[in-house]
């Protein structure tokens, strides 16, 4: 580790489109690692590709990480605002001698490629620029600026998650590092801003393996220090393919629309690849306290629904219940029809502590307040409407006669009174709750039924009841 400095780590997405799962791991990994040390984590928006990059996408980018709470340090820094300062370290290498003017021709460079297929090789420029004078230049032709990489040794990547990655130097031909239209490209503009935002430490998919050698190499040639690299096995589905939609490669948004907490969601991509031990649910201050880099491990990890769900489902039973109800209002208002109210609010927290004992998403916390939701005359499901036959009216009028006489309606005191019922009737006590749900909700699913009944309220408990013995 870098002794004596701060640490600096960054996330830097490309905003072409949606944050998508694998992207906000990285920005988790990367946040706690900066939290853990009392470093910095800084946001940088790769906004080259200006036919793809929209605003939209930047903003969705940002609402993914502020819903996963992982709050970024400074200002954004956006990478095309930078292309002067881009080019101007092109110069310094062209300079140095460590880049130069390429005038090779789309034809030219066409013939190498076919070579090289036909050979059974990769493509690699064949450096035909690299030591001729700028008198042999064709008339006319704008040259690009490749970066003269040494043609010799090897270029070592030290990785806390791969280890050292030896490269042979034979295998990279000479980047381009600015187009002939004077834009920089991706490797040398990705080195400037890292190394101008003091990033100490770069965490990000093993897909960027082989640019760790091409960057490594230019800022060598800069005389700057090389970060420290970590770079991450990407996720995988269930089945061990490469993650696709039909696994859960979408957008942080979609989860949250889907009802998963932000917490057991940092929870859960926090164990996709790192772990501590067998602990499999722990605190986001507990993941800032025990991340480390050396516990990445190095195989692909694989995304896992079910897994995802149970850990959502013991983080919403651990939630308080304001906080659950105000979030499962604010998601049914935005991507559902809710319309809801104080009194409704009231209802639906104090209703919380039954409704959240089974639900797994917030969507599950939301179907469970249905029966606070209905008016009467309530729609009845199909289990419910058969346990609610002939047999079932009788003994729900005959409980409605002993009701009405109750004023004091508590939880406690409905169930004394349905209990007593049941006693006296000579039946199990399911005999009667489960009509009685079925009356009161519509469906044979819901939280403990006298707490229902209490948090209806004693008069539009007393009417539902009604409406199936009259």
């Amino acid at each position: 580790m870098t002794e004596n400095k701060q640490i600096v780590t960054r996330f830097a997405p490309s905003p072409t489109g949606y944050l998508h799962i694998g992207g906000g791991r990285t920005a988790l990994f990367s946040w706690l690692f900066a939290r853990r040390h009392h470093g910095k984590f800084l946001l940088r928006i790769e906004d080259t590709d200006r036919e793809r990059s929209t605003d939209a996408a930047i903003e969705a980018i940002f609402e993914g990480l502020r819903w996963l709470g992982l709050n970024w340090d400074g200002e954004v820094t956006y990478q095309f605002a930078r292309q002067a300062r881009h080019k101007e370290v092109a110069e310094q290498l062209l300079a140095s001698g460590h880049a130069y003017h390429c005038y090779a021709s789309q034809e030219e460079l066409e013939e190498m490629r076919a070579k090289a297929k036909a050979e059974g090789r990769p493509m690699k420029y064949d450096g035909r620029w690299r030591d001729r004078p700028a008198s042999d230049a064709p008339v006319g032709v704008l040259p690009v600026i490749r970066f003269r990489s040494p043609d010799e040794g090897e270029t070592v990547v030290r990785d806390h998650v791969m280890g050292n990655v030896h490269v042979d130097n034979a295998q990279l031909d000479d980047l381009i590092i600015v187009r002939s239209d004077g834009t920089p490209t991706y490797n040398l503009s990705v080195v400037v801003d890292d190394h101008d935002m003091g990033v100490t430490h770069i965490i990000r998919g093993d897909d960027h393996l082989t640019n760790a050698a091409r960057q490594s190499q230019i800022y060598k040639a800069l005389g700057w220090d090389v970060p420290e690299f970590a770079h991450v096995p990407l996720i995988h589905g269930p089945d061990g393919a490469k993650l696709s939609k039909r696994h859960g490669a979408l957008g942080v948004e979609a989860y949250r629309d889907m009802g998963y907490l932000p917490e057991a969601m940092r929870n859960y991509l926090a164990r996709l690849g790192w772990s501590h031990g067998d602990d499999e649910i722990f605190s986001t201050e507990q993941a800032m306290e025990w991340f480390g880099l050396d516990s990445i491990g190095r195989s692909p990890s694989r995304f896992d629904f079910v897994k995802l769900e149970n850990l959502n489902g013991h983080y919403i039973r651990e939630a308080d219940d304001a906080r659950l109800a105000d979030d499962t209002i604010e998601l049914m208002t935005r991507i559902g029809d809710w319309n809801v109210d104080e009194d409704f609010r009231a209802k639906f927290i104090a209703a919380m502590p039954g409704i959240k004992e089974r639900a797994k998403t917030l969507i599950e916390v939301a179907n469970g307040a249905d029966f606070l939701r209905v008016t009467r005359p309530l729609p009845i499901d199909e289990k419910a409407d058969k346990i609610l036959d002939a047999g079932a009216k009788f003994l729900l009028a005959e409980l409605l006669l002993r009701l009405e006489h109750r004023n004091d309606w508590t939880a406690a005191n409905i169930e004394e009174e349905v209990r007593a019922f049941a006693e006296k009737e000579g039946i199990k006590l399911g005999k009667i709750a489960q009509p009685l749900r079925a009356a009161v909700t519509g469906t044979t699913v819901s939280p403990p039924i006298f707490d229902v009944l209490a948090i209806l309220g004693r008069d539009e408990a007393l009417e539902r009841i009604r409406d199936h013995v009259n």
